[in-house]
């Protein structure tokens, strides 16, 4: 009996044991398939119409340089067309259309090109050209123009993909990084490997690195896919010079000078005024440009008014000064806006302002249109545009005052920079009588930081520094009011000494300040003086610019002249 007890014991344990075994099988089973799972890559692949999110058969998708534009092309005849504001806005392109002639405008440094939507001809200096396709096309309430005309007038490179329509276009030639393909392997929607696969790219492609991980890079494929491949299988990213094979090249010449520009403006208000020359420059050593305000717009139809007087500049260049007179948009009668998107009032303006230079001997001309609106900037710029080229035929500089970037990012100064001829910093206005904090005119963290984002965008050797020769004196009353008035040198100087007010020099602004409590409130005020003007002439010296320029001759004492020449030598 105790045997065969033992016996089922022993089955029992066995058929246990048994059961555990498969669990364990069973569950081995199990890892071993969740890891495989878990570590096979993903085979499952994305539509690339879903990823572009095309939207219609004609829509072309626009890689701008490594970016997928949220803009899109337009295909017509087997021909690209890129949106207007595309081409403006983002390339660049020195396109502008015309509202009232409904016509697309091209400058050249000797022309204008005139083209009419649906049409395959062109007009140029009167004469029509004719292309093989329709060179713009008006789409709804959008214009399109021809990739193939843009590539002859701008330095861009473009290269068209199919499935889905795809043009990828280089515009920024620079040194990028890339990356080299080692082994064939994919490029994913996202890093991982169980995201959807986008492309296959082969051994020996060329990558753009857009962005290295630990060990996945964000790269774009030559044919404009933006996605994700593993690092295992690319070479370390080096550096690669995009070379531009194209034919367009920019032939704006200039008028700059072989030296350093010393500029003084010369406020002239009346025809009388023009009789004040002789004294306002009796100081002035070193000057070798003067810029008297002569012309204003007077009407929305391109009118201006003229001071010019030719015995002025007779005077002027018997000292070796040249004369530059400067156009202003101050009259509060106009709209800049209307004045600037009417190609006939800025052909009047043009051509008044040439009639006026060839009647009084002018050398150049000074633009100071202020208070600008974004609105009015593509307007304003296509005026210089045509302006350039009527200053370039008559020989004369085109010079274009700006205020500081700070507050000014949208005035296109990159354009500025290639029609003109000097783009001049007003370097100062940092506090105005607007102002709702009393504060300096011109301090010089505020004056180098107008200077270095200038030169992001115009040539060392076409900027000019402007500089003022006014200070203005500050009340903070004491009902919370804040207000300000403008001194001249020596009548800063006058007040300060009267009033009693120790002054000290403020290392941060550069300028020398005092303070003064009253029975109305706090006096304040930071002094342009020969020490405030070497802090900046300093700059000028600094970041190589072509010259100063100062408002205005009278404010100054003649001891600052000194200064401002030996940063110009």
């Amino acid at each position: 009996m105790a045997k065969r007890k033992r016996r089922r014991r022993n089955s029992s344990l066995i058929s246990v044991l048994v059961v555990l075994l498969l669990v364990i099988v069973v569950g081995a089973v199990g890892v071993i398939t969740s890891l495989i799972k878990k570590y096979t890559p993903s085979d499952v692949r994305m539509g690339l119409e879903g990823y572009y999110k095309i939207q219609s058969d004609d829509e072309v998708v626009l890689i701008l340089q490594d970016s997928v534009s949220e803009a899109r092309g337009k295909v017509s005849d087997g021909m690209v067309y890129l949106p207007y504001q595309t081409v403006t806005e983002t390339l660049g392109g020195r396109f502008y259309w015309d509202q009232i002639s409904q016509k697309m405008l091209y400058t050249t440094p000797d022309t204008i090109l005139e083209i009419t939507p649906g049409s395959s001809t062109y007009l140029s200096g009167g004469e029509e050209v004719q292309k093989e396709y329709e060179i713009v096309q008006e789409k709804g309430d959008e214009y399109y123009i021809a990739l193939d005309f843009l590539e002859e007038h701008m330095k861009i490179q473009g290269k068209t993909y199919e499935d889905p329509a795809r043009t990828v276009i280089t515009y920024k030639w620079k040194t990028i990084e890339t990356m080299t393909v080692d082994e064939d392997t994919v490029i994913r929607y996202q890093g991982g490997i169980k995201s959807p696969i986008l492309t296959d790219v082969k051994k020996g492609d060329t990558l753009t690195l857009l962005e290295e991980m630990e060990n996945w890079s964000r790269v774009m494929t030559a044919d404009g896919i933006d996605g994700y491949v593993e690092k295992k299988y690319v070479s370390k990213p080096q550096e690669t010079e995009l070379v531009y094979e194209g034919g367009y090249e920019e032939n704006y010449t200039s008028l700059t000078r072989d030296y350093k520009i010393n500029l003084a403006w010369h406020q002239v208000t009346s025809e009388a005024a023009n009789e004040t020359f002789e004294d306002a420059v009796k100081d002035a050593k070193g000057v070798n440009v003067i810029s008297p305000t002569w012309f204003s717009i007077t009407s929305n139809e391109g009118t201006i008014s003229s001071l010019a007087s030719a015995d002025y500049v007779n005077k002027a260049h018997a000292k070796g000064m040249e004369v530059w007179g400067l156009i202003d948009n101050f009259s509060e009668d106009i709209s800049t806006l209307e004045t600037l998107s009417n190609r006939e009032s800025r052909g009047h303006i043009i051509q008044k302002l040439s009639e006026e230079a060839k009647r009084v001997g002018l050398d150049g001309i000074n633009v100071d249109f202020e208070a600008l609106k974004e609105e009015e900037v593509p307007h304003f710029i296509q005026f210089l545009r045509e302006l350039s080229i009527t200053c370039r035929a008559n020989n004369l500089v085109l010079s274009i005052d700006d205020p500081v970037p700070q507050y000014t990012s949208f005035y296109n100064r990159k354009e500025q920079g290639i029609i003109g001829d000097y783009v001049i910093i007003m370097g100062y206005d940092e506090h105005t009588i607007g102002s709702e904090k009393a504060g300096s005119v011109a301090s010089l963290p505020f004056v180098e930081e107008g200077i270095r984002l200038t030169l992001e965008e115009v040539p060392k050797e076409k900027v000019i520094n402007g500089i003022p020769f006014y200070t203005r004196l500050w009340t903070e009353a004491n009902n919370g009011t804040v207000s300000s008035k403008v001194f001249g040198m020596d009548e800063a100087d006058q007040y300060v000494s009267e009033k009693g007010m120790d002054i000290y020099w403020n290392n941060d602004v550069s300028h020398n300040y005092g303070e003064l409590q009253t029975e109305n409130g706090i006096e304040k005020i930071w002094l342009e003086d020969e020490e405030s003007l070497e802090a900046k002439m300093q700059l000028v010296e600094k970041y190589e610019l072509a010259g100063s320029a100062a408002w205005k001759l009278g404010f100054e004492r003649a001891d600052v002249w000194a200064v401002i020449s030996k940063y110009l030598q």
